[in-house]
């Protein structure tokens, strides 16, 4: 009794996220997060009245997931009630783990397809670590009827496990809300003028007749709720740019989007999608990008696209700082979703298209009104030509294959704005998993004599040939929330033995909410075109590779083609001198050095600039 007890103790944030996996989606998330709790709990109490071979914690493993896996063969809501019934109870609020990426998102999405022991099956390989053969028999113990193919369809699922780790999937780390603060006062107020008309008569009975839910017109938002609240939840009063108000303003980001869609004027569809962003149901899949606030608008919005598109009814809103995307169904049977983005300070080129859908492995874009062409490209194969992208007339396009494992190829958009514009030029956008996809950027090596350049379009060829080195190393960054990724070549330099010139690039990928991350990498002479580069270093959360920071040096061992190796460093063109110590001494005047040294030396290298600021390698 003391070893289970420890072992729950000790294991219970474990044992409530198997839960909460293998948990059928479609009680709701709340519900959801209630019952793994109660069967992590119960399985204390269970487990002892049926002990195992297995040890402690193994047994109570075993009771959760069974527990689980008869939860989810059971049908109808008032099942989950039930297994809730006996506590925990949560009277007034309504619970719900972290909003994730759009990563977590497809992966919550995926799994809510599956059936329960499927779900308890991914959650044992992916949370527990465990073998297909060790998942099996854990399935057969929990009373699964057919383990061996419940770990069949788990394994066809993308196997990147470590988004388990991530709060969309964690049930002891939830946000905590209110369910109905405005409804419980319009209640209180309702109850006492009831009261108060059963002492004075009919008269108050027929006034107070006039109250009530609001009906198929005006605001989304409870009643009861303030005058400001009413009208930024009010489909009338949608913020809508003329169709032509791009042509007439000089503010070219999302408030010169006309509203598009066939769905514009469905006052229905915009309250619902409405009340989601206030209110979000238990059903509602909500994500936001990192950093971006979940709380509805304390104005009204302004509408940039309702429509159709395949299988699911979109509404597009903007608030002046997020982007917000609501779907629904339209043949019904799943649930609704609500992805929220950050977009504050959107310009001509990140406010040039919007992810209006994803499905299969691609996505439908809808574009700026002064976008007048299309194309798209594989940054891997700089070679290739841009292949027009079809565009509606309502400003969807076909359908673009979503970048996808490294190697394979990586679709980007290729798109240029209208001659209308002053700036008319061509730019490049990737879809890294959020509503807005990211400008790819690239400033070419310093010239002696020219001053320090700043990014530029990477639509050249010189561009177009360093980005399919760094292409891969795009994927790091998915779901983070990036705005634009600036390839820099601070150096090339000359290899011993007249090898040929390398190339040293600094990617830095700047975010919507200010934190940004670069990426240095070393390029060799005859590299293939597509191949990644090698690491050479990286920073999270710094300034390094930005307008901030634009002194930077690198290093890498390097293996010549007559079989030497060699200690290489490139620095950024304000440096003066570079050195090493630890394994190698060694130092050269200017941005770079080279030097023999056995393989494996881990130098430290250091670097200092005209105006004496000493510069050590990124992470280093």
């Amino acid at each position: 009794m003391a070893e289970a007890e420890a072992a729950l103790i000790e294991h219970y944030p474990r044992l409530v996220r198997l839960a909460y996996l293998a948990l059928p989606a479609t009680i709701g998330r709340h519900e959801r997060v209630i019952v793994a709790h109660r069967l992590a709990q119960k399985s204390l109490r269970v487990a002892l009245g049926s002990p195992g071979r297995e040890g402690p914690y193994a047994m109570l493993r075993r009771e959760v997931l069974r527990q689980a896996l008869a939860q989810g063969r059971q049908t109808g809501r008032w099942h989950g009630l039930l297994a809730g019934a006996g506590g925990p109870h949560v009277v007034g609020l309504r619970l719900h783990p972290q909003a994730g990426g759009s990563a977590e998102l497809a992966l919550d999405r995926a799994l809510a397809t599956l059936p329960g022991a499927a779900r308890a099956a991914y959650a044992l390989l992916g949370v527990e670590g465990l073998d297909e053969r060790a998942t099996r028999d854990v399935l057969t113990e929990a009373g699964a009827t057919d383990p061996r193919g419940a770990v069949r369809t788990a394994l066809a699922i993308e196997n990147d496990h470590r988004l388990l780790a991530a709060g969309e999937f964690d049930p002891c780390t939830v946000h905590v809300r209110p369910t109905d603060l405005l409804r419980r006062r319009q209640r209180a107020r309702t109850a006492i003028a009831v009261a108060a008309a059963v002492a004075v008569g009919a008269v108050l009975l027929i006034v107070s007749a006039g109250g009530g839910p609001p009906g198929p017109h005006g605001s989304a938002g409870p009643p009861g709720a303030p005058p400001a609240a009413a009208q930024a939840l009010d489909p009338a009063a949608l913020v809508r740019a003329l169709p032509q108000a791009w042509t007439t303003t000089a503010r070219l980001d999302f408030t010169a989007w006309p509203a598009r869609g066939n769905r514009a004027a469905d006052s229905a569809l915009l309250r619902r999608a409405l009340a989601a962003w206030a209110d979000p149901p238990p059903s509602l899949q909500v994500t936001a990008s990192p950093g971006t606030p979940g709380t509805a608008p304390s104005q009204p919005p302004q509408l940039l696209y309702a429509g159709d598109v395949d299988a699911a009814t979109v509404v597009v809103f903007y608030d002046g700082l997020r982007l917000v995307r609501y779907a629904e169904p339209r043949g019904g049977g799943s649930a609704a979703a609500l992805d929220l983005a950050q977009v504050a300070d959107a310009d001509l080129t990140t406010a040039a298209a919007v992810v209006v859908d994803r499905v299969d492995g691609r996505a439908r874009f809808l574009m700026a009104p002064w976008i007048a062409d299309a194309r798209t490209r594989d940054l891997l194969r700089p070679d290739l030509q841009a292949v027009p992208l079809h565009t509606a007339a309502d400003g969807t396009t076909d359908p673009v294959r979503t970048p996808g494992a490294c190697g394979t190829s990586w679709p980007v958009l290729q798109l240029r704005s209208s001659g209308r514009i002053v700036e008319q030029h061509s730019f490049l956008l990737t879809d890294l998993g959020d509503l807005s996809p990211v400008h790819l950027t690239f400033i070419p090596p310093p010239e002696p004599g020219t001053p320090p350049r700043a990014p530029r379009e990477a639509t050249g060829p010189q561009a177009l040939a360093s980005w399919a080195h760094g292409a891969c190393r795009l994927g790091e960054l998915r779901g983070q929330g990036v705005r634009s990724v600036n390839d820099w070549q601070f150096a090339r330099t000359s290899l011993p033995e007249g090898a040929g010139s390398a190339a040293w690039t600094c990617d830095r990928a700047d975010t919507w909410r200010g934190p940004g991350r670069a990426t240095v990498q070393f390029v060799p002479p005859g590299a293939a075109p597509g191949a990644p580069g090698t690491l050479a270093g990286q920073q999270a959360d710094g300034s390094a590779c930005s307008r901030f920071g634009r002194d930077v040096i690198a290093g890498v061992m390097w293996r010549s083609p007559g079989g030497h190796w060699y200690l290489l460093a490139a620095a950024s063109r304000d440096v003066v001198s570079v050195s090493a110590t630890d394994g190698v001494t060694a130092g050269a005047s200017g941005t770079s050095l080279a030097v023999p040294a056995p393989r494996g030396t881990r130098a430290k290298l250091s670097a200092r600039t005209v105006t004496g600021v000493v510069l050590h390698p990124l992470g280093g």
